[in-house]
């Protein structure tokens, strides 16, 4: 019966989940779509309350199963040898009235082993620690002096920020180590460039690689600059690859939060503590990026022992999204002061969603434009170029390429202009 009352429980979880995510969906419903969201939030409501009219069924019959027993042991009464239960047995009347239950409350065999899967599922991807990757070992094992070092003289004092509102799970001297380790090998790869065109020339003919006949000095000094260009490159993207990860993060959470305040708002509503809307939320699997930030808030107050006023505080200092610190600030403020959680967070998710919509609304009309340039740049302009080289071919004149050479330039140039239309279409959408 305990297992019975279990899993009803479980029912009247998903079934308040369910109430919450069509309650978010009815703020930016159409009237067609806000009256049949009503009806079947209503039928989860009637569920719901006979969901709770079983759980009160469940209590009352366990709580007189044990005052009977208890009434029986104090009389000296003996249970019956037929009635015995032996280890790991069960009477045929408990798992005649569990096959019962479970049929009230619509629960099937195969309803109960999804429920125990996901439960496996969830304990294994919250495992937090992982075991550093072969090149991560490799890099500390030539550079963790030097990178510790380094840190120690006061180089690279804003990484360590930077790593941790990034949420990059690798500690500073391993990063270090890595970006040490990425310089020297691009520069060992610099260094066989460089060789390789010193004897070599690439053209746009055929054969594109031909043995180089001019002068060696000359040439060496047109490709030694090779041996700075790449190594520095490389150091410098591993130095700005935390800041453009928490921006990509912090995009992605601007994304999440509005409908986030708004499940909290819906939560806050039932009177819950504000730790327990924090855990919810850091269970749903609809705010993958936000959860994180959650789970920090959460490590704070039950690994570390603060209280969630001083966790809110030192999250908001060390999230990559503004929007998120704010909401962890005044939140704090909130609390600390004794004011309305569900106050506090209908008006922030006002003010989130209009901000959401606006956001939404440039890059649409950043997008246009970006189209407009595309069509202009990409399409129309290589049509004339073709015409134009066509009508060279035709005529005779002398430019210094070959049509073959002019085609190549052509279709290199067009796979190069869509390269950078995309790269810029895909910054634009994690900035906005």
């Amino acid at each position: 019966m305990i297992d019975v009352l279990r899993k009803n429980i479980e029912k009247e979880i998903d079934i308040l989940r369910e109430i919450s995510i069509f309650s978010k969906k009815l703020e930016s419903a159409n009237p067609t779509e806000k009256v049949l969201i009503s009806e079947s939030m209503e039928a989860l409501r009637k569920r719901m309350r006979e969901t709770n009219d079983l759980t009160k069924e469940i209590l009352e019959k366990i709580q007189s199963a044990t005052t009977l027993e208890t009434r029986e042991e104090l009389a000296g009464i003996a249970p019956a040898k037929g009635n015995r239960k032996t280890r790991g047995e069960r009477p045929l009347s408990s798992l005649v009235e569990k096959e019962k239950f479970l049929r009230e409350l619509e629960i099937t065999d195969k309803v109960l082993r999804r429920i125990k899967r996901r439960k496996t599922v969830e304990e294994v991807e919250n495992e937090g620690f992982k075991e550093a990757s072969g090149y991560l070992k490799f890099s500390n094992r030539f550079f963790l002096g030097s990178a510790s070092n380094l840190v120690k003289k006061g180089y690279f004092s804003s990484l360590p920020s930077e790593l941790k509102k990034s949420n990059l799970t690798i500690l500073l001297e391993t990063y270090i180590s890595a970006m040490l380790m990425a310089t020297f090998l691009s520069f060992v790869a610099a260094l066989i460039l460089v060789v390789f065109l010193l004897f070599f020339d690439i053209t746009f003919g055929w054969p594109m690689i031909n043995l180089y006949s001019g002068s060696t000095l000359t040439r060496l000094l047109r490709v030694i600059w090779l041996l700075l260009a790449i190594p520095m490159g490389v150091f410098l993207i591993f130095y700005y690859y935390p800041t453009l990860e928490k921006k990509a993060i912090s995009s992605r959470i601007n994304e999440e939060l509005p409908f986030a305040v708004i499940h909290m708002n819906s939560i806050s509503g039932s009177g819950i503590e504000p730790t327990g809307i924090f855990k919810i939320v850091a269970m749903s699997k609809e705010y993958p990026f936000l959860r994180k930030e959650i789970r920090k808030v959460l490590n704070q107050t039950n690994i570390y022992g603060y209280d969630l006023v001083s966790a809110l505080n030192n999250v908001s200092k060390s999230t990559s999204n503004p929007k998120l610190a704010e909401l962890f600030t005044g939140l704090a403020t909130t609390i600390n002061s004794g004011g309305s959680l569900s106050e506090f967070f209908a008006k922030r998710s006002e003010s989130l969603l209009m901000s959401y919509r606006l956001e939404k609304e440039k890059a649409i009309k950043v997008a246009e434009t970006a189209m407009d340039i595309y069509i202009s740049v990409v399409i129309a302009a290589p049509m004339i170029l073709m015409l134009m080289l066509v009508m060279v071919s035709v005529s005779g004149i002398q430019i210094g390429f070959t049509p073959y050479e002019l085609t190549f330039m052509t279709i290199g140039g067009v796979a190069l202009i869509n390269i950078i239309f995309l790269v810029y279409l895909q910054t634009r959408k994690n900035l906005y």
